[in-house]
């Protein structure tokens, strides 16, 4: 899914503004930056992403790696 936090103007007119105004350098061209994002906030994030798969690993009985081995592979042959 694309990101819309740019949200560029969807009336054609306001868009057409937008592109002459950037051409033109009398607006600053959008540009996503590390910097705006809150520290502990990623590395919250970072954290729970890394633990996420092992406490799903752990959770999961034989029996069910198994069978969700078995899928996977099915669908990797499918393919060829």
């Amino acid at each position: 899914m694309p990101d819309r936090s740019s949200k560029r103007p969807r009336d054609p007119n306001q868009l057409a503004k937008l592109v002459v105004d950037l051409a033109t350098a009398e607006a600053d061209v959008p540009r996503r930056t590390a910097e705006g994002k809150d520290a502990a906030a990623v590395a919250l994030g970072r954290r729970g992403g890394l633990k996420g798969g092992h406490a799903r690993a752990e959770k999961l009985t034989a029996e069910e790696r198994s069978q969700m081995a078995a899928k996977a592979a099915a669908a990797r042959w499918k393919r060829r």
